[in-house]
């Protein structure tokens, strides 16, 4: 079914009447709208772009796959993706050998790999199929005003489409789906920057970076350097996105007292100080620009309120050392339609119903939060390089980096066990320890404002 489109009304007349508006037409966006409009309700998905458009980001998790199939795309992702069947953690110091994590190992059967997209195909997939599924899509539409009435709730949504032409709706709920654009916490006020974590990156696609073998030749690589991390993550067509998480203070390298450093230049350097990076990269042909963007980590103080709801990295986002981005968008959205479904059938629910939501989101978030501040530590290191598996503890690892930390306590309690494992390991080398914490204290205050890409940037 495609729904109808509508004329865009004049700046002064009456708003048209919708059960619910999403903000943004990103994966977390398309998700609820397919959801919603499934579940027999008329929703209007508002994107400020056109598809397809560059976005990074492109690395799912088996926790995904589930949420494809019941949105009825994953064949469809799983052709114009690249397989992945786990990651790989190089040794420090070996350009040689690898520690590699296979979902295969996860602690509970379930879904045992994942894809890797180019992110203008996926999200554009998922788009087009909200419109065929019953959404009125809008494209090149950029809301302008979120208005709210005397009881709370949203009660009407403003947005610019294609030539200034006006669109006024009167929804019953609106969700922000606005990605790291924030719409509705900036609006609200309640959007924080961490105070725990702070990262910047620079990141670019190439061609003709080598791969690994086999089964292995669609693994994410994520490779420590002392001033952060890489990830190499492998695409169709020979593609491979290549990006540095850095400190901020180490992207104030590109200026200097010798003048300013350009992107390429800091990330080709940075790159070059990896034997097992840059073994990889030899040969490869840069293909698209080197992007920068920073200050990564932030936090809405609450997830939704009456006749409304933040999903995504509208709400919060944490540095994507996991690839957990794109899951705790869809995942949040499928679990925000279901909440708004029954909320607008029976509205006295609604508070118990969000409350219970963000319970759970918080819950998983907490474990990827724990792992993603301490991942650059020395004690870290040493666990990742000597990686063990009593009490089932590397395979609660592997759960946790294939998504599965909401509804599974059998994980959750290992990882715990997990982060007395890491307490331990403190203690016996306790002077790096002391310096790792030291480190990653100060650059959790420092910034570094992106000059590329993302906008909304805390």
């Amino acid at each position: 079914m495609t729904p109808t489109p509508h004329a865009p009304a004049s700046p002064d007349a009456p708003a048209r009447d919708v059960d619910v508006v999403v903000i943004g037409g990103g994966p977390a966006g398309s998700t609820a709208a397919t959801l919603l409009a499934r579940a027999g309700h008329s929703v209007v998905l508002l994107e400020k772009d056109t598809h397809p458009r560059f976005h990074i980001g492109e690395s799912l998790l088996p926790m995904n796959m589930p949420i494809l199939a019941e949105l009825g795309v994953l064949d469809q992702v799983r052709a114009i993706g690249v397989h992945k069947a786990g990651a790989d953690f190089p040794l420090p110091g070996d350009a040689a050998r690898s520690h590699v994590f296979h979902f295969t190992r996860a602690l509970t059967p379930g879904t045992d790999y994942a894809v890797h997209v180019r992110r203008d195909q996926f999200d554009q997939l998922l788009f087009a199929h909200a419109r065929r599924s019953g959404v009125e899509t809008h494209e090149r539409t950029r809301v302008v005003e979120v208005a709210f009435g005397a009881d709370g709730r949203p009660s009407r949504v403003d947005a610019d489409g294609p030539d200034g032409a006006r669109l006024r709706l009167r929804p019953r709920y609106v969700i922000d789906a606005s990605g790291r654009d924030t719409f509705l916490s900036l609006k609200l006020g309640t959007k924080r920057k961490s105070r725990a974590h702070q990262s910047a990156a620079l990141f670019s696609h190439f061609r003709g970076v080598r791969r690994h073998p086999g089964v292995d030749a669609g693994n994410i690589t994520i490779a420590r350097f002392p001033q952060g991390w890489f990830w190499l993550i492998p695409l169709p067509d020979d593609v491979m996105s290549v990006g540095a998480v850095c400190f901020p203070e180490y992207l104030r390298q590109r200026n200097t007292d010798k003048g300013r450093l350009d992107n390429e230049a800091l990330l080709m350097r940075t790159l070059q100080g990896n034997a097992a990076v840059w073994a990889r990269m030899e040969g490869a042909e840069r293909i698209a620009p080197v992007h920068a963007t920073g200050n990564y980590s932030y936090g809405a103080t609450r997830m939704s309120g009456p006749g409304w709801m933040l999903v995504g990295d509208a709400y919060t986002f944490v540095d994507p050392i996991f690839s957990s981005g794109v899951f705790l968008a869809m995942d949040s959205a499928r679990r925000g339609a279901a909440v708004i479904d029954a909320a607008l059938r029976a509205p006295e629910r609604e508070a118990s119903l969000q409350r219970a939501m963000q319970a759970r989101l918080e819950r998983g978030l907490r474990h990827f939060t724990w792992f993603i501040h301490r991942f650059n530590t020395p004690v870290m290191q040493r666990l990742f390089s000597a990686p063990r598996n009593d009490l089932q503890v590397e395979q609660a690892v592997i759960s946790m980096l294939a998504g599965d930390v909401f509804d599974n306590a059998a994980v959750r309690w290992r990882l715990y066990v997990f982060r007395l494992i890491y307490a331990i390991n403190a203690v016996a080398i306790a002077p790096q320890a002391l310096r790792g914490w030291l480190a990653r204290r100060r650059q959790a205050a420092a910034s570094f404002r992106g000059d590329t890409l993302h906008e909304g940037n805390p």
